[in-house]
């Protein structure tokens, strides 16, 4: 299936909102959506590295505030 969407006529806004329909449905429907073996092993590096003291969590909000200062 093809799907043509006016991009070039679309704004901000409603390119974000498409994004988020689409993601919403995706994350509906997880179970579908195979996990490429390298995840895996990104995954336990970053773990090793939060064990060796290497690398740290950062809350969601304070990294959305981060991100955006970022580009801003």
């Amino acid at each position: 299936m093809s799907i043509a969407l006016p991009l070039d006529r679309m704004t901000v806004v409603e390119k974000l909102q498409a994004m988020e329909t689409i993601w919403n449905d995706l994350c509906r429907k997880s179970e579908n959506i195979p996990s490429p073996a390298w995840h895996e092993d990104v995954l336990s590096k970053r773990e090793q590295n939060v064990r060796n003291g290497t690398d740290s969590f950062t809350d969601w909000e304070t990294a959305k505030k981060d991100i955006r200062k970022s580009v801003s």
